[in-house]
């Protein structure tokens, strides 16, 4: 059909065949994209089941069309088959707790433990929040809700009081999964405050003021008034209860949803980004297939991110079902050195990690020099990945394969990622490319209109991972999908003709605080309610580890005196930790557009020149 591609060394080297012995080396823009009639049949798409080596894209839209088919099974179904083809494989690995389970004894708990939920009276629909570090239970109950057709809720470890609340609330959870502290964190007394009922009631049959939807909370490590112990869940799934879930298994559907996870917005509350199997599954396939869990056996990760986090939660457990991988977790909290010692310890061979994370393992590794030998790869993702960050990987840590990912929660989340073996140039300055079947597009934000190559525009994503809705929020969600389906990202980008992405700042004033995805309002209105403060603005400044850390810009009430450590003192044990500010600068009036509106860019260049962050 299409004129033979003749070939030219010069496109070799530029887009990544000289890591494919096997690949065709082709011009730059060879003669048969000049031609109208064939540029409209390849401008349809590009294609992805290798790194493109190609220049088809003509403008800034793009289809990842790929010969790897979308999965149409549900989490319990994926899980299902990889049991059957490896059971005896190890699973996962919590290395602090001494936690080891195969594929095989990880579904034998997950289905006593789905059968014990029914017992306690939750039905498919209902929603289950998850609150807690990386332990074993964490995976447990992610795949035995999935399995039992309720809806997990991924609850941030490091929530306080007002916020757990209003997340609870929110989207109506019926049960709660918490141990009973973790480091400073005391989830049950929280909840008592939160519930005082709680002590009086009888565990399945709590009444709440303030959290109607509640009925139970099951705790994993103690025996507590007015509540379950994991083991009483484990032990109440009966024959009985084990023949429900097999026949509920039938009435199950891949576009269930089946996991809110929590993202704030420019309003300060917190939306419930609602997934399906659907979403979360073929997310977990095709990040996959990208970053070679299909064509390297034996692939072992080391897994520090959070599982209430999308990318522990589907680029960790997810994958973890869907490929057959094993996944070792080396504290139930980030612990830089803790990671590497397992890397070690385990031969891994994967890492997973924030930009944050691998500065502190590469701090780590240029003092210590762990043996990390077995490692292939690994993935960067959850906030900007600095070139320099990147390249010092490579070189210190010897990961020569290292990728970047990129998404959103509300895109389940990855939407672009490099391959292991793209060339420095394509891991350092872009994400990646489009993920399998997906749409993207750069659009003028203003107008709308898709735009020429290169030209930096809002990044706009169509397809199987849009998340279902916001939960419970028809008008939250129409503002970030449109009726045709696109979901805005908010992120300014650009692509170039191969489809590679190119990140170059948010539209919106979230700050990525070493992975932590902060939306200043949320901490302005908290810091509002202190009797001194006047005004606050909270603003993004310049940190060379986190890549972002938080400086309020406080006005005082007139004749009032402050000092920094009074308000961080305000802040402790009402925010989580790490969305209270580092620096507190007091002025007496913010930089204003001609409409009156703060201009955040410039408050944020006169903190770091104050600061001192910026030579």
């Amino acid at each position: 059909m299409f004129p033979k591609i003749v070939t030219c060394s010069r496109a070799l080297s530029r887009n990544n065949c000289a890591s494919f012995p096997g690949a065709l080396r082709v011009l730059q823009r060879p003669s048969w994209t000049r031609h109208p009639a064939l540029l409209a049949v390849a401008n349809r798409g590009i294609h992805i089941d290798h790194p493109p080596i190609v220049p088809t894209l003509t403008h800034s839209y793009a289809h990842g069309t790929s010969s790897v088919s979308l999965l149409n099974c549900t989490v319990q179904e994926a899980l299902l088959r990889t049991v059957e083809r490896c059971p005896d494989r190890e699973a996962v690995a919590f290395l602090q707790d001494g936690v080891r389970k195969t594929f095989a004894q990880l579904q034998q708990d997950v289905d006593q433990a789905a059968a014990g939920l029914l017992a306690l009276g939750l039905q498919r629909g209902d929603r289950l929040g998850m609150w807690g570090p990386n332990t074993y239970e964490w995976i447990l109950f992610q795949f035995a809700t999935a399995k039992a057709g309720i809806i997990l809720v991924s609850v941030n470890p490091a929530y306080q009081l007002q916020e757990v609340e209003v997340a609870l609330r929110k989207v109506g959870c019926k049960a709660v999964v918490c141990p009973t502290q973790f480091k400073t964190q005391k989830y049950c007394d929280m909840l008592r405050q939160i519930c005082p009922e709680i002590d009086s009631a009888v565990p399945g049959d709590i009444r709440s003021t303030r959290l109607p939807d509640l009925r139970s909370v099951i705790v994993l490590d103690s025996r507590q008034p007015g509540m379950f112990h994991l083991d009483d869940v484990m032990e109440a799934g009966s024959s009985t209860y084990i023949k429900q879930l097999q026949d509920l298994q039938r009435k199950l559907s891949f576009d269930d949803p089946i996991n809110i996870q929590f993202t704030s917005g420019t309003t300060g509350a917190p939306k419930g980004a609602t997934l399906s199997h659907h979403n979360i599954v073929n997310n977990a396939n095709f990040v996959g297939h990208r970053v070679g869990y299909t064509w390297k056996p034996d692939t072992r990760i080391c897994l520090p991110v959070p599982l209430y986090h999308c990318f522990g939660s589907v680029g960790g457990g997810l994958c973890m079902a869907v490929h057959g991988v094993s996944v070792v977790f080396p504290t139930p909290g980030y612990d830089g050195r803790a990671n590497l010692a397992a890397v070690e310890s385990e031969k891994c061979t994967f890492i997973y990690g924030t930009p944050t994370m691998y500065v502190d393992m590469i701090s780590q590794q240029a003092t210590h020099k762990y043996d990390l030998s077995s490692v292939i790869t690994g993935i960067m993702a959850g906030s900007p990945c600095p070139p320099e960050v990147v390249k010092k990987v490579i070189s210190v840590m010897g990961i020569q394969q290292i990728t970047i990912g990129y998404g959103t929660t509300e895109n389940s989340p990855v939407t672009f990622c490099c391959h292991p073996l793209d060339n420095l140039e394509r891991k350092a300055e872009t994400v990646g490319y489009i993920l399998d079947h997906l749409e993207v597009k750069c659009v003028n934000p203003s107008s709308g209109q898709v735009l020429p190559l290169g030209q930096n525009g809002e990044v706009m994503i169509r397809g199987w991972c849009v998340m279902t809705e916001y939960w419970g929020e028809p008008d939250k969600t129409k503002e970030c999908i449109t009726k045709e389906g696109w979901y805005k990202t908010g992120d300014i980008g650009s692509l170039d003709a191969y489809c590679y992405l190119k990140i170059d700042g948010r539209i919106k004033d979230m700050i990525i605080r070493g992975g932590e995805n902060i939306y200043p309002a949320e901490i302005e209105q908290f810091l509002h309610t202190h009797p001194k403060i006047q005004e606050a603005q909270v603003v993004g400044v310049e940190d060379s580890r986190m890549g972002e850390e938080l400086c309020a810009c406080i006005k005082l009430v007139e004749g009032e005196e402050c000092t920094p450590e009074e308000i961080k003192a305000y802040c402790k044990n009402q925010i989580a930790h790490f969305k209270i500010p580092r620096y507190i600068i007091f002025v007496s009036s913010y930089p204003l557009t001609i409409t009156g509106k703060v201009q955040k860019n410039k408050l944020r260049e006169d903190a770091e020149q104050q600061l001192g962050l910026k030579k």
